[in-house]
């Protein structure tokens, strides 16, 4: 018989995975049901889409995140590849890697789940550009999308994956498919989450220039030597903090969108405007600031409980857009004063300060403002990244 010390090593040995792992999340998009109307989507059968990402930190191997979860239905994948991107989007000679699921080509993701890849041997730098080519041999009526995506996609007749440069293609707006990209280190990496609105997805800034405030803020972790740290973009535009827009309320996806993102040890919350804004256009009662702090409050508690640090962001200044309001401003005002003295986040960012008209702190200084008074232009997103405190995220 066994001695019960020899059991227990065989069962530590058996436990024991096959080799140590450290993921933290380089790339994101917050997964979206689509809301362009069935008819005017676009035809995937048969087809590969070809996007690119750039990544934050890099790793000695990377995995992707695909998604199906805001499917009914089963998604047919055919071959997937992944590669280092040329200026535009085509395979880097000798950087083409095929992409398995479980040791084999190809997968079928159910219905409301996400996929991860298998780790691929493909070591890559700090905000290195990928591209990632999926085969779809039955198309995706109602595939996963990122609605905004600042960066130019293909699609292209066929199973042109492991073409260097794909032929008869057409232009794709919206993220599809892809939610993720994970690097693995030797060293424990961490990933500071970005939560919020269109301000945080980048909506307005220079398209295929990594021009938004998270992209900024990756350039500067590095120039910092906070090489292991990486950001992941969870903005969603049109977001809120408590009412559906689009995309579920920041409430509602907080678990999903921040605290199950592998490596993440910090988040920067910047929502508000658009709860609101909504109320003041959809003429309902304004939301108290009490309303407002209580949603802040909830997020800073569920984070806590995960050992995940809050920092908070002001709310940007909005006066001049199509839903400013005086009470709207009054709500602001009160919840960027709270802000700015609480203790119970980790930490605050001022980016209302950094971009407001030095002559009407109500209003974003014209310099910074893309022409609509709410979205900040590509020099708005550089004062933004410039104002956090990089001792924050330490």
């Amino acid at each position: 018989m066994r001695s019960l010390l020899s059991i227990g090593l065989l069962l530590a040995i058996s436990a024991a995975p096959a080799q140590a792992q450290s993921w933290s999340r380089s790339w994101m998009a917050a997964p979206l049901v689509s809301r362009t109307p069935p008819e005017k989507r676009p035809d995937l059968g048969n087809r590969t889409l070809r996007q690119v990402v750039r990544m934050s930190t890099g790793g000695t191997r990377i995995r992707l995140r695909l998604s199906n979860e805001m499917s009914t239905q089963p998604l047919l994948l055919g071959a997937v590849h992944v590669a280092l991107a040329g200026t535009d989007g085509e395979i880097l000679p000798g950087t083409d890697r095929v992409v398995t699921f479980n040791s084999e080509q190809g997968a079928t993701i159910p219905a409301r789940a996400p996929l991860l890849s298998d780790p691929i041997a493909m070591p890559v730098k700090p905000l290195t550009r990928l591209t990632i080519s999926i085969h779809l041999p039955q198309g995706a009526p109602d595939a996963t999308v990122h609605s905004y995506s600042a960066a130019t996609g293909w699609t292209a007749p066929g199973d042109q994956t492991a073409a260097p440069r794909m032929t008869n293609t057409t232009t794709l707006g919206p993220r599809v498919i892809i939610t993720g990209v994970e690097v693995e280190n030797r060293k424990p990496a961490r990933t500071i989450v970005t939560l919020g609105d269109s301000i945080t997805d980048g909506v307005r800034a220079t398209p295929d220039s990594n021009r938004r405030w998270p992209d900024l803020l990756a350039e500067r972790l590095q120039k910092a030597g906070m090489t292991l740290t990486g950001v992941a973009n969870a903005g969603i535009s049109a977001n809120r903090l408590l009412s559906e827009a689009d995309g579920y309320n920041a409430l509602a996806r907080f678990d999903s969108d921040v605290l199950a993102v592998p490596g993440v040890s910090h988040v920067i919350i910047l929502e508000g405007v658009n709860d609101l804004g909504a109320a003041a256009r959809e003429q309902l009662p304004m939301l108290p600031p009490a309303t407002i702090i209580g949603a802040y409050r909830q997020m800073i508690a569920r984070a806590h409980g995960r050992g995940v640090k809050v920092i908070l962001a002001t709310i940007l200044p909005y006066k001049g857009a199509g839903y400013w309001s005086e009470q709207g401003e009054a709500t602001r005002v009160a919840v960027n004063n709270w802000i700015r003295t609480t203790r119970e986040a980790d930490g605050y960012v001022d980016l209302a300060k950094a971009v407001a008209d030095p002559a009407d702190s109500a209003r974003m200084a014209k310099p910074y403002d893309v022409g609509d008074a709410l979205h900040p232009n590509d020099a708005g997103f550089a004062v933004m990244a410039d104002a956090i405190d990089l001792a924050l995220l330490r």
